[in-house]
């Protein structure tokens, strides 16, 4: 190099090397969680099955021993009374007791051990059943005494007692294996939860050491290339010189580049993959302790906070590392990308709107014999569309699919201007209506009210109130129960003025 030309602090060999080495230990890291969440995935599953196994039996075990009961229990209240309305529980019991014993066979089949008390039970059963159906038919002959000369023989108490002690046991074991798994999905959750800490860690180390390192040696290249356009235009060798220096200087960074958009981003292709895979699982499993019904039992109420809470934590925890890493490469590479949908303010006639939405359910309310008004008093306004729609189409739709049957449907779609700049929509309809208790809960996540005969997942109306909010406005409802339900929607005449005020 000619005297006065200035060497890089950052020679092209150590930022290969410190490139590579990068690239090295955040494909180990990677790997290592990569590795440990395909592992933990499994064990989750496994202990997912032991739950669900051990809930089976247990709910199976609990409901034969009801029916056993329930049989008993009208069979004694018919000898004392000989009023056939106790025997309703008692023929009810007979209806299930041979498909539960079924069900509890099937889940004790992976069991041999099980096998000798599960014949003995059966006998014990069998003999109850036949000893209940004897005294009944006595009694109904008029022969109390004898029927009860039976039951004090005791044999029937005797073998009830020894079908106890089976349920009693099967109980205690299902609550056992129970604990067993809830401990376990605890523990894996604990140890996937580390390995992303310490993971997360050293890839934002490796990102970061490679943004600095990049930027760093950025940096000196635009410092040489100012050099050459400050140096003496007579020293053609030395601008020759350094030219060619910063062309190789300039074809290592478009191969680190490459690099880090290849190397790196693949394995976080494959995290991201695996993440979904265990997402799914931990899904599963959330969905299945969501549905299970309330109890006292503490063992059920660790397993749904392992389920629902400390693993979509782990999860969410993994999420969010790989976007923060995903982001720190896209700012490398000056990459931006859009990850939502932005909002559209545009003038509309929402008279237009409104109708529209109405004729696409005119059909079905047509269908009940009713009709659908509409009465819009406000001229146009400023908003998004495409959110005003989906508002709009999800309310009407709630209205038909919820109508009391054998009842005319009638709708009232209104929209008026109100206080502050602002317009009011109100959706009436003459449905079911919702109970005073659920005016609030309708508005959250996964949740129902009332007796529900149609398919759904509980996140309709609550989609609607974060598009109603997204828009700068508020939804509320006032509703009895069998006299309908009106929803009152408030939003902003132009949205640009709150976009402006949210700095959107």
């Amino acid at each position: 190099m000619t005297r006065g030309a200035r060497a890089l602090p950052i020679s092209s060999n150590a930022f290969v090397r410190s490139t590579v080495a990068l690239l090295v230990v955040g494909f180990l890291a990677l790997a290592g969680i990569v590795g440990t969440t395909i592992w933990l995935v499994e064990r989750t599953q496994v202990y997912f099955n032991e739950v669900v196994e051990a809930r089976d039996a247990r709910t199976v075990t609990v409901d034969l021993r009801t029916a056993l009961q329930d049989a008993e229990t009208g069979q004694r209240g018919f000898l004392l009374t000989q009023d056939e309305a106790y025997l309703e529980p008692y023929a009810a019991a007979l209806q299930t007791v041979e498909a539960q014993f079924s069900e509890l066979k099937t889940v004790l089949a992976p069991y041999p051990q099980a096998a000798e008390p599960l014949a003995a039970l059966r006998t014990d059963i069998d003999f109850k059943l036949a000893e209940m159906e004897h005294t009944i038919e006595l009694a109904r002959a008029g022969r109390i005494d004898d029927a009860l000369a039976v039951v004090d023989t005791d044999g029937g108490k005797a073998a009830m007692d020894r079908s106890r002690v089976f349920f009693d046991a099967l109980i205690k074991a299902a609550d056992d294996r129970l604990s067993t798994g809830v401990a376990s999905q605890r523990d894996a959750a604990t140890a996937l939860r580390w390995v992303t800490v310490i993971g997360a860690f050293v890839i934002f180390a490796v990102v970061g050491g490679s943004a600095w390192t990049v930027m760093a040696y950025t940096r000196e290249l635009a410092n040489a290339r100012h050099a050459v356009d400050q140096a003496n235009a007579g020293l053609e060798e030395r601008v020759r010189e350094r030219t060619s220096e910063l062309g190789r200087a300039n074809e290592e960074i478009q191969r680190f580049a490459y690099i880090v958009t290849h190397d790196l981003r693949a394995p976080l292709v494959n995290i991201m993959g695996f993440t979904s895979e265990l997402e799914t699982s931990v899904g599963q499993l959330s969905d299945y302790m969501k549905d299970r019904p309330e109890n006292d039992d503490p063992q059920f109420a660790e397993a749904r906070l392992a389920a629902t809470e400390d693993l979509p934590e782990a999860i969410t925890f993994i999420r969010a590392a790989t976007r923060k890493m995903d982001s720190l490469i896209n700012a490398i590479l000056k990459i931006s990308r859009e990850g939502r949908r932005q909002l559209k303010a545009e003038a509309l006639n929402l008279s237009d709107i409104i109708a529209a939405t109405v004729a696409s359910v005119q059909h079905q309310i047509g269908e009940s014999g009713g009709a659908a008004t509409v009465d819009v008093q406000v001229p146009r306004i400023t908003s998004d569309r495409l959110s005003l729609e989906q508002i709009l189409g999800n309310l009407l739709d709630n209205a038909v699919k919820y109508q009391q049957p054998g009842r005319p449907l009638n709708i009232v779609v209104r929209a008026r201007q109100a206080s502050g700049n602002r317009i009011e929509i109100e959706i009436e309809d003459n449905g079911r209506g919702i109970a005073a208790s659920d005016h609030e809960r309708v508005f959250e996540l996964f949740r129902r009210a009332g007796t529900q005969t149609q398919p759904g997942e509980g996140i309709g109306l609550a989609h609607v109130r974060t598009m109603v909010r997204s828009l700068g406005g508020d939804i509320t409802l006032r509703s009895e129960p069998d006299a309908g339900t009106t929803f009152i929607i408030t939003l902003p005449r132009d949205l640009r003025s709150y976009l402006g005020s949210q700095g959107k």
